[in-house]
């Protein structure tokens, strides 16, 4: 039952995205297209859980054996630097146009803090190896989630008439906040 509450208020209660305000620039960048975001949201879903159980793995044999815990970020950071070339090697070798549409937003999977927040999250609240694992399982399809909706309701927009100054940006940027405010309603499933 733990798991399940887990899950839940991972992917709903306090989603990575528009809970804890992690991820927004490929969240905004690559949610023009479905087909995009799906794609990046399956990258960021691979890297964030394959760093989690490798940063944890590394924080509780090496960094904390050693007493080098001052290094975490820059060792987390490292990690998920290499994890994100194999994921853009991948991409590039096996699905060219998911590559090419995803542009400059792939390698920025690097620095985006969505990857780095989970992997120091579960460390800040002291989760076992399998509760850190499905936590980025489930922050990690909370994410895809989020960017496939935010995907689907801009391809909506660009059907509709929107004022020029709200194109674009600004018109995500309120999007994300409705969105926010509608998953905030799940709430009082978490006691």
């Amino acid at each position: 039952m733990d798991i399940f509450l887990l899950f839940i208020s991972a992917i709903f209660v306090n989603n990575i995205l528009l809970a804890q305000y992690l991820g927004n620039c490929p969240y905004l960048g690559c949610s023009k297209e479905k087909g995009v975001a799906f794609g990046m949201g399956a990258a960021v879903f691979f890297v964030i859980v394959l760093a989690t159980v490798i940063t944890f793995l590394i924080q509780k044999y090496v960094l904390n054996t050693m007493h080098l815990q001052y290094l975490q970020t820059i060792v987390f950071i490292l990690v998920i630097a290499a994890l994100v070339q194999f994921v853009e090697m991948f991409l590039k070798k096996m699905v060219p146009p998911l590559y090419k549409s995803l542009g400059i937003f792939l390698p920025l999977i690097t620095t985006n803090c969505a990857v780095l927040g989970v992997a120091i999250l579960v460390q800040r609240k002291e989760f076992d190896l399998f509760t850190s694992t499905m936590y980025s399982i489930a922050a990690s399809a909370g994410f895809l989630l989020a960017i496939i909706l935010m995907a689907g309701i801009r391809e909506r927009f660009e059907i509709t008439r929107i004022p020029r100054a709200m194109q674009g940006v600004p018109s995500g940027l309120i999007m994300a906040g409705i969105m926010s405010l509608a998953f905030m309603a799940f709430k009082g499933m978490i006691a």
